[in-house]
């Protein structure tokens, strides 16, 4: 079972068909939708502020969510998807996101929906990301439009399929 820890008296709250690997960790003020997963290694760390999750977001193997004491708060949309080892820090991620593997979202960045921020990205601290765009490189930059092929192909797809996937951990 998931380390699920309380902090300051406050527990996580969870909706419902979630599924958290044995060694993620979920702690304090974080509250999730439905249908959300939080895999190996993980850590979803609302100890210092508040951490809101919407429905059908994964939050994948190594990744950490976090936020900046009395200052930054994490809000993530419905059908995001947290790439490997990525790490996202008080900030806002509307609806329909894929955060790519090994990228950085700082304090105060903003995220409008329908995007991606590609694999290995820096979003610096107070970046706007636009709707229907690929962001990429260090710092990020938009490198050029979402076409809606490649956002039923990634985000959406993924967003499914990590529904799928914990499914095959669910007794």
């Amino acid at each position: 079972m998931a380390l699920i820890k309380e902090c300051k008296g406050i527990s996580p709250k969870f909706g419902e068909d979630c599924w958290f690997a044995e060694n993620a960790t979920i702690v304090g003020d974080v509250v999730m939708g439905d249908q959300c997963s939080v895999w190996f290694n993980a850590v979803v760390r609302g100890d210092v502020n508040s951490i809101k999750i919407g429905n059908k977001v994964n939050i994948q193997d190594g990744a950490v969510i976090h936020c900046t004491y009395e200052k930054t708060k994490v809000n993530l949309g419905n059908n995001v998807s947290i790439g490997h080892n990525a790490l996202v820090h008080g900030c806002t991620i509307e609806d329909n996101v894929l955060i790519g593997m090994g990228a950085i979202v700082m304090d105060n960045c903003y995220i409008e929906e329908n995007c991606i921020i590609a694999a290995g990205a820096v979003l610096l601290e107070g970046s706007r990301v636009e709707s229907w765009s690929i962001y990429a490189g260090v710092p990020a930059k938009k490198v050029k439009n979402l076409s809606p092929e490649l956002f039923q192909g990634e985000v959406q797809r993924i967003a499914n399929n990590y529904v799928l996937y914990s499914s095959w951990f669910k007794s």
